[in-house]
């Protein structure tokens, strides 16, 4: 299928019958002039090319279950209604061609040269990662050409970097393994080529969230073979929307923040010769807290807290939907993001602490739940700069955008649904799933 035939392709009753999965009604048409446009793109970059084929990846919302991933803890996570989406075809080079629309880039990498660049940062450097990853785990790497566009919103705590991972995994699936991979597979190369071409210290959750699609609950125990659960909910059954509030400065800068919540915690963990938390039980820490203090030091001891306490909210938090108890469900993200902000300490940066858009947001929110009464509120993702999460009921949520938006700019604050498709292949996927499976 070429280019003109994948763009009749959008046009039918199976492809909309997708795209209002991934976006909701009312954006189906928008979203078919979006793949049109990028179709067109693709042509006049590549040519009308033979077997080209869509793909799309969504970013992802943490409900709960903050900084706990790296230290093999649990956490309730979904993808969302915004995406990394590309137009891609094998081109039987040695060479991987990538246009990002969205970011003004173009660029080619040569499969024998694979090593990260000094700087280790930067989309090359990423995919290479990438390429690499599949190649130190056993797959099959080769030539294609891909042109990218994204609305999922960079350096904002939902993922941009790991739904453009995941969609890559999922192209490198589809024309070189016969979409044989996992998308545990997906999620190991991705923190793979984070950890080595980025030496950023992140976890598996943004990328499992990212390619498995829906509302999850993932248990780290065992990070090789993570025990993960779809749940079946929306928040639009309980007519509640979730709403993400851009706060104002990015978190690109802020690696070393990111990387001492995990440090500190393994830090705790090393007083009892082990690697991660996961190993210790909070009693543990607790009849040892003073050695601890003197040996990691006591943001530390806060942070490991905060790690055993947010494990309890995710067993929580999952059994409250499954028994329909949506009220306790919604005092467990309150109680989650008060440790996020209290305990863990992610709410804002000691190296800039005049600058304070999370927690002001925060508290912009809090006075707003309490005197309507009801909602909930926390900071998203990785913290210290960004955004924060609201989940309010419908009737709330127009009054709401205005209101944060006085201080945090029109634009900042968006509507978002849980989408129940991970990375995908999506020329297949209209006829015939080719989401990859949860295990191997």
């Amino acid at each position: 299928m070429n280019v003109h035939e994948t763009v009749k392709l959008l046009e039918g009753d199976g492809a909309r019958r997708l795209l209002e999965e991934f976006y909701g009604k009312a954006a189906v048409a928008e979203n078919v002039e979006r793949y049109r446009s990028l179709l067109l793109g693709y042509e006049k970059a590549f040519g009308n090319q033979e077997n080209v084929m869509l793909f799309s990846s969504p970013g992802r919302t943490e409900i709960s279950g903050n900084h706990t991933d790296h230290n093999h803890g649990k956490v309730l996570a979904g993808s969302i209604n915004m995406d990394c989406v590309g137009v891609a075809a094998k081109n039987f080079s040695s060479q991987v061609h990538i246009i990002s629309e969205t970011y003004n880039q173009d660029f080619a990498i040569d499969l024998n040269y694979l090593e990260p660049s000094p700087k280790k940062a930067g989309t090359i450097d990423l995919v290479k990662g990438l390429l690499m990853g599949f190649k130190e785990s056993g797959y099959e790497i080769g030539g294609f050409n891909a042109y990218v566009t994204s609305n999922v919103i960079a350096a904002a705590g939902v993922s941009s970097s790991a739904s453009f991972e995941m969609l890559l995994c999922s192209m490198l699936n589809t024309f070189f393994n016969g979409g044989r991979m996992s998308t545990v597979a997906y999620a190991h190369i991705g923190k793979y080529a984070e950890n080595l071409y980025w030496d950023k210290s992140s976890g598996l959750l943004d990328q499992m969230a990212c390619a498995v699609g829906g509302l999850i609950t993932i248990n780290f125990a065992k990070p090789s073979v993570p025990e993960v659960e779809k749940l079946e909910f929306d928040f639009s059954s309980q007519n509640h929307s979730l709403i993400i509030v851009q706060t104002g400065k990015g978190h690109a800068d802020l690696s070393a923040d990111y990387s001492a919540v995990p440090n500190e915690m393994k830090k705790v963990a090393q007083y009892f010769g082990k690697e991660v938390l996961a190993e210790v039980t909070e009693e543990e820490v607790i009849e040892n807290i003073q050695d601890i203090r003197a040996f990691a030091g006591d943001r530390s001891v806060l942070r490991a807290l905060h790690f055993f306490q947010e494990n309890k909210r995710v067993e929580a938090e999952v059994l409250a939907l499954k028994e329909n108890r949506f009220e306790d469900f919604l005092m467990n993200i309150t109680a989650s993001g008060n440790s996020s902000w209290k305990w863990l300490q992610n709410c804002f940066t000691n190296s800039s602490y005049q600058e304070q858009g999370i927690t002001v947001a925060l508290a912009l929110t809090e006075l707003f739940i309490e005197e309507k009464g009801r909602g909930a509120c926390r900071v998203h993702g990785g913290g210290f700069a960004g955004v924060i999460m609201a989940v309010l009921p419908n009737d709330l949520v127009d009054a709401y955008i205005e209101y944060i938006e006085r201080c945090t700019g029109k634009g900042s604050a968006y509507r978002m649904s849980i989408r129940p498709y991970g990375a995908v292949c999506i020329n297949d996927h209209i006829n015939s799933s080719c989401v990859p499976p949860l295990e191997k």
